[in-house]
């Protein structure tokens, strides 16, 4: 089967002529004249890639690829503009574009593009992001097919992860993706109730077990019945209550407080915790015959420190979800939350986006704006613009030149000027850090080596 292929331009001569080339060269071609007829087809049916322009009416490229990779769709993408700049490039391959081309170009670098990025295309099988999860990181993907297995199913879910990791979206994915989707699903915090309201809470209460019990009351477990409850912070619970809910997960039927009758219970259990339940055990806080039981499916949600590339993606999750008009960060601001450590993991991440778009004040997020222990007193210029030195963050500044270059199509002289600096310097530093043959560049152009090389 060809390749199917997206082009999306509001350009109708330029959209026309490219789809005629690329159907010439075999491949399957759609197109779309804006961002909301393309996110329409894309949610429709499988593209292996999308051409997409830059600038178009309402929703821009930039917009459509950031809401693509929110909900998930890992469609490689190759933008064209003929308006780039440095940032816009720059700004482009953080948002998740694959590939940059600038108007005008001849149709074998077209061709040649394209073939190169469905070569990198995902393969099938690739999974997406369920739910309300966001990332592509291996780590991510590796829960994803976690999720997806035992969603299906009805055992017992045990979730795992520092604090701020999104557990509750896990849980709340396992719920929406099984046959016990149409039913309820209700949360409890176990470490936010005092031992005998937890207890009520989750198993009821007969009339007078307790003063001010003036009626019966069913508990989350009756209440839960036919679909999921949700046990956070399950490391916290008391012994008593544990002894209690080990008994729903043995028999699955719960006995309220002050009541000898059982009544059966149709629920799935999904626990989540950010304690090492062996380490309670081993302190004699946790019973070991109850981490059994809730252990049956272990899913482990890896700390943002562990999946800095999906960073940009969870950046623009954070955006979204408060309504902010800001086009997203700044080159170094985005390396500055990249490098950042996140002991608060993806909450502390949204908190601080959302604080910094408030700065920003509906403009692009620049380093200043970031709050200052993401910011670091050294790392950040106060003007918010980049300033490359070798030593400092040559990681960087390699990728930066190289996105540069893309965009000029290796011309030294524009991406100097682009780059703010001369293009022997450039020239230099082409070379030191591999990213081509400056000399060859150079000649294909009617030029010569830079002086002083």
């Amino acid at each position: 089967m060809s390749p199917r292929l997206l082009v999306v331009d509001d350009d109708r001569a330029f959209r026309l002529s490219t789809a005629a080339l690329l159907e010439a060269e075999g491949y399957e071609i759609e197109t779309a004249a804006d961002a909301a007829s393309a996110g329409e087809a894309v949610r429709a049916q499988r593209f292996d890639l999308m051409l997409l322009d830059l600038r178009m009416p309402g929703v821009d490229g930039i917009g459509l690829v950031e809401a693509l990779r929110v909900w998930g769709e890992d469609i490689p993408v190759l933008m064209v503009s003929g308006y780039g700049t440095v940032d816009t490039a720059v700004r482009a391959l953080h948002t998740g574009v694959d590939d940059f081309l600038t108007k005008p170009f001849e149709p074998d670098v077209l061709i040649g593009r394209v073939a190169a990025l469905l070569e990198r295309r995902p393969q099938p099988g690739a999974v997406a992001a369920p739910g309300g999860l966001v990332g592509r990181s291996a780590a991510m993907r590796a829960v994803y097919v976690q999720l997806r297995q035992v969603a299906s199913t009805d055992a017992t879910v045990l979730i795992t992860g520092e604090t701020g990791t999104g557990k509750e979206l896990v849980a709340a994915a396992v719920h929406e993706f099984s046959p016990r989707a149409k039913g309820p699903l209700l949360r409890i915090n176990c470490g936010a109730l005092a031992p005998g309201v937890l207890e009520s809470e989750l198993f009821g209460h007969a009339r007078g077990a307790f003063t001010g019990a003036i009626r019966d009351r069913s508990g989350l477990f009756e209440a839960a019945g036919g679909g999921t409850i949700f046990l956070d912070e399950i490391g916290e619970i008391p012994p008593a209550v544990q002894l209690r809910l080990l008994r729903v997960l043995q028999e699955r039927e719960v006995t309220r407080v002050g009541e000898e009758r059982a009544r059966k219970v149709d629920v799935r259990v999904v626990a989540a915790t950010n304690r090492d339940l062996r380490a309670l055990i081993r302190a004699g806080q946790f019973r070991e015959d109850l981490f059994y039981r809730l252990n049956v499916f272990p899913i482990a949600v890896p700390p943002l420190r562990d999946r800095p590339d999906d960073i940009p993606l969870l950046a623009v999750a954070a955006l979204a979800r408060v309504g902010s008009r800001s086009p997203g960060c700044a080159p170094l601001a985005m390396r500055l939350l990249r490098a950042h450590d996140w002991p608060g993991n993806v909450r502390q991440l949204f908190a601080a986006v959302e604080s910094a778009s408030i700065r920003a004040g509906g403009r692009r997020i620049e380093a200043q704006h970031l709050p200052a222990d993401v910011r670091g007193s050294d790392r950040a210029p106060l003007d918010g613009r980049p300033r490359y030195r070798m030593a400092d963050d040559p990681t960087a500044e390699r990728e930066t030149i190289e996105a540069v270059l893309a965009l000029t199509e290796g011309g030294l002289t524009r991406a100097a000027e682009l780059l703010g600096m001369g293009r022997t310097t450039l020239w230099r530093k082409v070379k030191a850090y591999g990213l081509a043959d400056p000399t060859r560049a150079a000649r294909a152009r009617g030029g010569s080596e830079p002086a002083g090389s």
